[in-house]
């Protein structure tokens, strides 16, 4: 089958000349190049870590949902059986063991990746790639030797790395990223996690329930600061009661490595006496920049801004037509799932079909316990815009599946359009919430009201009736409280 005719190609020829070529194997880059093949494109997919997945899959996303879970049967196990009549005595942590399950996991799943390349007739090159020119890919092998491909289109998939803070060094021993945050070999007495955003409070809450201290340091005066203010508000308080120490409007001013640990110095954002705190363990978790180190873009032509992401046009082409990006490289929502939405729709439009991404129905979850997870416009941004809105709330304590489980924490908000009701957000604080976004998702892709959440039965009982709830309180029609 041959590659559909698209958008802004250019001609190539030769045994290692391919219609599209992706550097970077992670979401974005490995579902761009299933996709490709399915479209008939003949591709190649460059990848240097050696697996493929990217930072997601082999050091963020999936090795933290497993000791994630792990924690949490751990904790329930220790502090929730005995509501139920259960009793567990002596529980205790293979620490070793919690790692291997990780770590198999992780392997499973990038093999399953490297099937999918194969069933897709994806060519995947192991090795670094660096721009010699607009069509043409340098690539330094993982085996020592140089392979050069011609590409008709170049897709830029190559992802966001750490970001740390000016005067701290990573280490990944003892000043940890979320990388070394995840391969700790005993459990730290002292936690200090550099931002309270959502991989610092995930991974926080890893070791809060295997025995750590865990003090957040954050420099704006609340946590995950992109969220509803009122989940947010919420989400501290929430653990605050599970044993978190919160230092909210505070600023690091130096992390020092010492034989027993680090030393971490603290000022008040608005000015004051600095503290030191002692910690086993540092966790930097200040956000991400953009991955695109060594790839010689300048060789290819392709503009960065001053922060160093690549800007793209509505169909992810960069300054220079052929060349595309797509994912945490082009900023945005730094999301596996809307990298991997925009890695799709790029192909689909290369082809000349008309692929799409609808940003306000993308979801965010954090996956602590309960977990939080949103979709769509806050209230500060509706505020901000001057859009008139309208609020439904439900409790899970007034939900009965989620009083006979025992997981009674948090609400569910649904925001919609006061003239329209058309819904502009929903968020969710509770056990299931990643899951229970989807259907608000759905909702909002479709176009749909408050009201149609509202008359759409929901199986009872279930936490999902939360949803329903909540809708119909956005009209004042609440039945279950």
């Amino acid at each position: 089958m041959a590659a559909p005719a698209g958008p802004s190609a250019v001609a190539v020829s030769g045994e290692d000349a391919f219609d599209l070529v992706i550097i970077g194997g992670g979401p974005a880059g490995y579902t761009a190049a299933i996709r490709a093949g399915q479209l008939g494109f003949r591709t190649a997919i460059i990848e240097k870590r050696g697996t493929l997945g990217g930072t997601c899959l082999n050091v963020g996303c999936i090795p933290s949902k497993a000791l994630l879970h792990a924690t949490e049967l751990f904790d329930e196990a220790q502090h929730g059986f005995a509501k139920f009549g259960i009793r567990a005595e002596n529980v205790s942590v293979d620490l070793d063991a919690m790692m291997a399950h990780k770590a198999k996991v992780v392997g499973e799943l990038t093999k399953g990746i490297e099937f999918l390349m194969k069933k897709n007739k994806v060519t995947y090159i192991v090795g670094t790639a660096r721009f010699a020119g607009a069509d043409t890919i340098d690539v330094t092998l993982n085996d020592g030797a140089s392979r050069v491909v011609k590409a008709a289109r170049t897709l830029i998939a190559t992802g966001s790395d750490v970001s740390s803070l000016p005067g701290i060094t990573i280490d990944e021993k003892t000043v940890v990223s979320s990388t070394g945050a995840l391969s700790l070999t005993k459990v730290p007495k002292k936690l200090i996690v550099i931002g309270g955003g959502v991989i610092g409070l995930e991974l926080g809450s890893v070791w809060k329930r295997l025995g750590a201290d865990v003090t957040v340091v954050e420099f704006l005066d609340r946590i995950t600061p992109a969220m509803d203010g009122e989940i947010s508000k919420n989400f501290q308080r929430i653990l605050g009661k599970q044993g978190f120490e919160f230092m909210l409007s505070h600023k690091v001013t130096g992390v020092k490595p010492t034989k027993k640990g680090a030393t971490v110095t603290v000022v008040p954002v608005a000015g004051g006496d600095e503290k030191v705190l002692d910690a086993d363990i540092v966790l930097v978790a200040v956000g991400r920049r953009p991955y695109t180190d060594g790839l010689n873009l300048g060789a290819a032509g392709v503009a960065t801004t001053e922060r160093g992401f690549i800007p793209v046009d509505a169909h992810y082409a960069t300054n220079v037509p052929h060349i595309y990006a797509v994912g945490d490289v082009i900023g945005g929502l730094m999301l596996a799932h809307k990298a991997e939405e925009e890695g799709v729709a790029a192909v689909e439009i290369m082809a000349g079909q008309h692929g799409h991404v609808n940003y306000d129905a993308i979801p965010g979850v954090i996956y602590t316990m309960p977990e939080i997870a949103n979709v769509g416009r806050t209230e500060e941004e509706l505020k901000k815009a001057g859009i008139a809105y309208k609020i439904g709330k439900f409790p899970f304590t007034a939900n009965a599946r989620a009083k006979a489980n025992g997981q009674t924490e948090g609400f569910v908000k649904v925001i919609a359009d006061a003239a329209t009701d058309r819904i502009l957000g929903a968020h969710i604080i509770g056990a299931d919430a990643g899951n229970m976004i989807a259907e608000v998702v759905t909702a909002i892709e479709f176009g749909g009201a408050a009201e149609d959440l509202a008359r759409t039965s929901h199986a009872h009982p279930t936490e999902m009736e939360a949803i329903r709830e909540a809708a119909l309180g956005v009209n004042g029609g609440i039945r279950q409280m």
